[in-house]
């Protein structure tokens, strides 16, 4: 029966899995970000919000006697999103700010010239998903990523007892998993 509670909470491993349970670490370039060892550290600890990636694969319509036949096509990833809180040394912040100007200089709309290969300019992440006994239940990692947009932190008079937030965006080449890739030892 549809309706019976029981069978529904028998079903629900272990109460349900808590989008607040998480963890996400990731290294900054050592190459042109001079504190990336500490706003690594404290990204950690300021990640409010993350996601665990969605998966897309395209189809490829061939036209035939009047009739679409779809195939299977590539993958595709979307782009991966943090929000950061911001504190008053500004080490993430600025971390994101020097990463990206290496990539690309705000003035001269050039590449630093310690980031002439892309594996230079690209990092790793990985978002740990924890059970409510602190074991960790789901891993994926992020691999060859660079941050696309940096949003701006709103300041506003009236905007008492918060703490500033901005969110960062990041294009990766592939995601991986604990489930999908048995091979890696980045899930141990």
């Amino acid at each position: 029966m549809a309706f019976n509670i029981t069978d529904f909470r028998s079903t629900l491993t272990r109460d349900g899995a808590r989008p607040n349970l998480f963890e996400v670490t990731m290294n900054f370039p050592t190459n042109v970000v001079t504190n990336g060892a500490v706003a690594s550290r404290k990204l950690t600890f300021m990640c409010r919000s993350a996601q665990l990636p969605g998966s897309s694969i395209g189809s490829v319509v061939v036209p035939y006697f009047g009739r679409e036949v779809k195939l299977a096509g590539n993958r595709v990833f979307a782009d991966w999103t943090v929000t950061i809180i911001n504190d008053e040394d500004f080490a993430i912040k600025n971390a994101f700010e020097l990463w990206m100007n290496g990539i690309n200089s705000h003035f001269g709309n050039r590449r630093n010239g310690s980031f002439a290969s892309a594996t230079s300019y690209t990092s790793d992440a990985t978002v740990k998903q924890y059970g409510k006994t602190g074991s960790r239940i789901k891993d994926y990692q992020f691999v060859g990523m660079f941050p696309i947009d940096l949003s701006p932190i709103d300041l506003d008079w009236g905007a008492n007892d918060t703490i500033e937030e901005y969110a960062v965006t990041f294009q990766y080449q592939y995601w991986l998993s604990n489930t999908t890739d048995r091979r890696s030892s980045v899930f141990g």
